[in-house]
């Protein structure tokens, strides 16, 4: 391997594009599948959403992160994940 060349493979899962979305999980380089919508309530408002993304792999162990803080509010498919105020029933 090509000394300061990092490549974005983690086990056996690449992800397709250096652009595409990755898996918010520390040093995980997978591709995201999910989209984990959560707030702190001590520091956001109740309708307040931020993101985390997560491979496979690791959407059981960022939910339980989450969920274990009460921050958790919906795990979503990236294909499916709305921003909020963007979707049909928006305006």
């Amino acid at each position: 391997m090509a000394q300061g060349r990092e490549h974005a493979r983690v086990g056996h899962v690449m992800a397709p594009d250096p652009d595409a979305p990755m898996c918010s999980a520390k040093g995980c380089r997978a591709a995201a599948v999910w989209v984990l919508a959560w707030n702190n309530p001590k520091l956001h408002t109740p309708e307040r959403r931020k993101t985390w993304l997560a491979c496979e792999e690791h959407r059981e162990y960022l939910s339980k992160f989450l969920g274990v803080r009460g921050f958790l509010k919906d795990v979503v498919k990236l294909e499916d994940w709305e921003t909020p105020g963007t979707g049909p029933s928006a305006g």
